[in-house]
């Protein structure tokens, strides 16, 4: 492979499909400071922003590599090629380029630290700990079922009420709401890419919910990640911001979309579409009502 051929694979290896999951908490977390008229810091989005994508990519990686090194990926799986799996990096330098992102991210939390105290800093370091044994160390969230858990409350409570708090110097309830539907389509992603590999996961012992419960149970998981958060919009209905509950809900037909292909179609490599699809629904909702709580 040439050299500009192996640096597309290995940009290609951080998953870009799946940052949204950074973006989409910094963004409607900050327009949600914006709606409930405290002002903004645009060097904490900055900071927060690069911090969150440098665990997100450097999540991908280590994940690259330990599942290669534990029999998850082999030439057989039917999800997109892995950098590791196809030989075009060890899995030990995989892993050093993830830690190199980790250790990036720990940098640009450093004026976030400066700007929120401690609490950032258990913050941070929990972030950090946890993207890495999401595949990785004694106890790999993803092997052990609790990867969903893992999104819903990093790509989700936490990024939204963390980048709330460095605003405000507060912890909200509006933070915590938004939070929970942001880390509920986040964790659909999560979701449909366990539902897709859960043949080959089950040989290697990889215990994820699709895994433990089975298919049956995945789609429903996949359905109701998906719709919960419109349902959730009542609360910013009857909190009085009403033009985002509204505006949001124009990603409707994105979840119907998902949710019908995932119970018409069998585990296939067709599922890959469909991650892209979740990724879609993640952003579009995430930015329609960050629009909402814009006016």
């Amino acid at each position: 492979m040439t050299s500009a051929g192996q640096i597309k694979s290995i940009l290609l290896a951080f998953r870009p499909k799946t940052l949204t999951a950074a973006l989409v908490p910094c963004v409607a977390g900050t327009a949600l400071v914006k709606a409930i008229g405290l002002s903004w810091d645009g060097w904490v989005l900055f900071y927060a922003l690069m911090a969150s994508f440098l665990i997100q990519i450097g999540t991908n990686l280590v994940n690259d590599a330990v599942d290669f090194k534990k029999g998850a990926d082999t030439e057989k799986r039917i999800g997109p090629q892995r950098i590791t799996q196809a030989g075009i990096l060890s899995a030990n330098q995989v892993m050093l380029l993830g830690s190199l992102c980790f250790l990036l991210a720990v940098l640009c939390g450093i004026p976030l630290v400066l700007k929120g105290g401690w609490v950032i800093v258990a913050i941070g370091i929990a972030s950090v700990l946890m993207g890495y044994s999401y595949t990785a160390g004694p106890f790999p969230l993803a092997y052990l079922g609790l990867g969903d858990l893992f999104v819903i409350i990093f790509f989700g409570l936490l990024a939204v009420m963390g980048i709330v708090f460095l605003n405000t110097g507060e912890w909200m309830v509006e933070a915590f709401v938004l939070g929970l539907q942001i880390g509920l389509h986040a964790t659909v992603l999560i979701a449909i890419n366990n539902l897709r590999d859960h043949t080959g996961d089950r040989l290697v012992n990889k215990k994820t919910l699709a895994v433990r419960f089975g298919v049956k149970f995945s789609r429903w998981e996949i359905a109701a990640l998906s719709f919960l958060p419109f349902v959730l919009n009542l609360y910013w209905w009857f909190e009085g911001y009403k033009i985002a509950a509204i505006v949001s809900l124009l990603a409707i037909p994105l979840a119907v979309k998902i949710t019908k292909n995932i119970f018409n179609t069998e585990p296939s490599p067709s599922y890959n579409k469909f991650l892209g699809q979740a990724a879609g629904l993640h952003l579009v909702f995430g930015l329609l009502i960050a629009l909402g709580f814009a006016f």
